[in-house]
């Protein structure tokens, strides 16, 4: 990955799930004259898209169709980490630039956004096979109990969104237990990107209210069929629990281990408890220094458009560091 200073700033957008990202991002992209780069660890996966949000009819506005980057690039059964996005990003972003276009970047996947940032230790840290063999064994809240008993210099920086970054968070933690003395750069392509980073908070009710909509409406458009396509090419149930949420919860409904009404339950609690951690997440990004300019969720979309199209222009030409 090329670690030079990066010239053109970053325009990111962030926010939960269900927050309006896309809609957004691609309407200040189409009138900036930008493309899109997602910041989601799943849109990377080709035919995952109903369960992964890929809302790709928001990509043509007023017509015209908004380039986008680092959606549909994977086979579904792969797996993606964020070693893979800093690169596919740094190439997209490079794309981007040379044709003098603005690089929006969009997406929930908060460790994604703040590795472009601030850097991670994934690179460094080795595999532990025999610590994770016994982490599995364990459930998610006895794994999230022990991380938050832990006391590492990585635990204000560990993104445990979910279960298998969680225990990826325990195996690093345990490597700087066990190796103190080892050098460990958690700063891999940091100060690269200079980025003004605006965000979508809506109130926890109205939250609660769009993700259970939205989530109805993608059972209706085919979700279940969606999954079951995939086990139909030969994807195993565990390629696609190691998935999550909808992945997760669908297969688990189609290989007869929950009801429908459970499925639909179970996976509703789960994607509001993902949302939460989310916005942890983002707020742990601010205590890190990164400063993350929230929209009134009151504001319409033009007036928050205008608004930032406004700071990012202000932002590209004053250039003082990260706003």
């Amino acid at each position: 990955m090329n670690t030079e200073p990066a010239d053109t700033p970053l325009l990111i957008l962030l926010g939960p799930t269900a927050s309006g990202k896309t809609r957004l991002a691609t309407r200040v992209a189409r009138q900036l004259g930008g493309e899109i780069i997602s910041a989601d660890s799943r849109q990377v996966y080709r035919q995952m898209d109903i369960g992964t949000g890929k809302d790709l009819d928001e990509y043509f506005v007023d017509g015209q169709a908004v380039p986008y980057h680092l959606i549909d690039i994977c086979e579904p059964g792969t797996r993606y980490n964020v070693n893979d996005f800093q690169r596919d990003f740094d190439e997209a972003y490079r794309s981007i630039v040379t044709k003098e276009h603005i690089p929006v970047v969009c997406g929930g996947t908060g460790f994604y956004i703040y590795a472009l940032l601030k850097g991670h230790a994934n690179d460094t840290v080795p595999v532990n096979e025999p610590l994770r063999a016994t982490l599995e064994a364990l459930s998610t809240e006895s794994l999230r109990e022990r991380f938050l008993q832990t006391e590492s210099s990585y635990h204000s920086l560990a993104d445990i969104s979910t279960r298998k970054r969680l225990i990826r968070a325990l195996e690093i933690v345990g490597f700087l237990a066990a190796n103190p003395d080892t050098e460990i750069s958690f700063g891999s392509g940091c100060d690269r990107y200079k980025a003004i980073i605006f965000g979508l908070d809506p109130a926890v009710e109205v939250r609660r209210a769009r993700i259970s909509k939205r989530l109805d409406e993608r059972l209706k458009q085919g979700l279940i069929n969606e999954v079951q396509n995939l086990l139909n090419q030969g994807l195993n149930p565990e390629s696609l629990i190691y998935y999550g949420l909808e992945y997760k919860y669908v297969t688990l409904y189609l290989t007869g281990v929950l009801t429908y009404e459970e499925m639909r339950t179970k996976l509703e609690t789960e994607i509001h408890r993902f949302a939460k951690r989310q916005m942890t997440f983002f707020r742990k990004m601010e205590k890190d220094g990164l400063v993350i300019n929230w929209l009134p969720d009151n504001w319409n979309d033009e007036e928050k458009v205008r608004h930032i199209i406004q700071r990012f222009r202000e932002f590209k030409n004053d250039r003082p560091g990260n706003v």
